[in-house]
């Protein structure tokens, strides 16, 4: 039977009530939870395609694989990029959870993620029965074959971004020890330093123009506002999707028709993007320049949703002092014990509440 680590967003409960105690109310940074509206064209096309009594394909339609594709050339520089090796999923936690499941995973298996990652990677290795592995150090792991390897840039919670030539050396050790890499790029639009952009582990200074032993995952609730929405996607080597869609079917993991609907119209629609990214700049600035003034240093950082900040103390100290002030936000430690001496500061709240924070700090 596989064991499950306690929900960490609990232990945060106290904290939570104290900054909600404030005289203005809590400002909750602490999780990255879209606020701003879903696009219009959006709510549109889900309206539209509401009369839907038929099963849905948990292929997904021709329109939508079509339009992810169409995403990735335009936007992450995927060249090879196809209809037919795009696979939507039901949330991308869903399939970070299950991921190892679906393809097998099991007792003697490792599955390999950062050091400081997001929880759910681990679980997903637990709920296989696999061993859940966290290092930044591949070459550390001596002749170990992993049977899945995951990556995470732009990374939550750091902000990092690993350059291709970094992604290039995690592909070429996975293919020589027979690893999936699975890269989770659902930061991929987010990066907010020109000299270290994201790159898409598909990209072909990554993967020289193969996509052999690589999954991409990508959603849509940040990058379209849809978190509501349970919308994103899986692609890559053909033939593992191929598998991934037969045990889909048999599980009946299928994405609904109005959400698949909805998907096309966002994926063809760079502009609304580009709009909630400049939103999410303008906050990040304030937020910086405000935490930085009262006296924490950001790390990394350069991309994803938050900043990665410390006092050089330990986190909960951290939290608790900041709650004093009605700002919550999240332990480094739910990330890792590498994190013990960080916070991680979302900069999805609304322009208020971003303003109400950086006037308390």
């Amino acid at each position: 039977m596989f064991t499950l680590p306690d929900f960490p967003w609990d232990r945060l409960e106290p904290y939570k009530k104290r900054a909600a105690e404030h005289p203005d109310g809590i400002v909750d940074l602490s999780v990255g939870t879209p606020v701003d509206p879903t696009p219009e064209a959006v709510r549109k096309a889900l309206a539209e395609a509401s009369d839907a009594p038929g099963y849905p394909a948990t292929y997904g339609t021709p329109e939508l694989r079509g339009s992810v594709a169409g995403w990735l050339r335009r936007r992450a520089g995927v060249t090879g990029a196809d209809p037919a090796a795009v696979l939507p999923v039901i949330g991308t936690k869903e399939l970070v959870a299950w991921l190892p499941t679906l393809l097998g995973a099991g007792p003697g298996d490792k599955v390999v993620f950062p050091e400081l990652a997001y929880p759910t990677y681990d679980v997903g290795a637990r709920l296989a029965g696999a061993e859940p592995v966290a290092t930044d150090g591949l070459l550390t792991l001596g002749p170990v074959r992993p049977k899945i390897v995951w990556v995470n840039s732009p990374s939550n919670p750091t902000g990092k971004v690993l350059p291709a030539e970094h992604l290039r050396k995690v592909v070429e050790w996975a293919r020589g020890r027979g690893a999936l890499v699975v890269s989770d790029e659902c930061y991929l639009e987010f990066g907010w330093d020109e000299e270290r952009p994201p790159v898409s582990i598909l990209h072909p200074d990554v993967c020289g123009g193969s996509h052999e032993g690589l999954l991409a995952v990508n959603s849509l609730s940040k990058r379209s506002n849809m978190a509501g929405y349970r919308a994103g996607f899986v692609t890559g080597d053909l033939a593992v999707v191929k598998r991934l869609l037969e045990v889909r079917k048999h599980a009946g993991m299928i994405v609904p028709a109005p959400v698949q609907a909805a998907m096309v119209a966002a994926f063809d629609d760079d502009g609304h993007a580009d709009e909630q990214r400049a939103r999410y700049a303008r906050r990040r600035a304030d937020l910086r320049a405000a935490f930085e003034k009262h006296g924490f240093r950001i790390d990394h950082s350069e991309a994803s949703l938050y900043l990665w900040a410390t006092r050089d103390e330990p986190c909960w100290d951290t939290v608790g002092h900041l709650a004093s002030l009605g700002v919550l936000v999240g332990p480094g430690e739910f990330y890792g014990t590498a994190g013990a001496r960080h916070v991680r500061i979302a900069f999805t709240a609304t322009d208020e509440r971003v303003a109400a924070a950086v006037a308390r700090l």
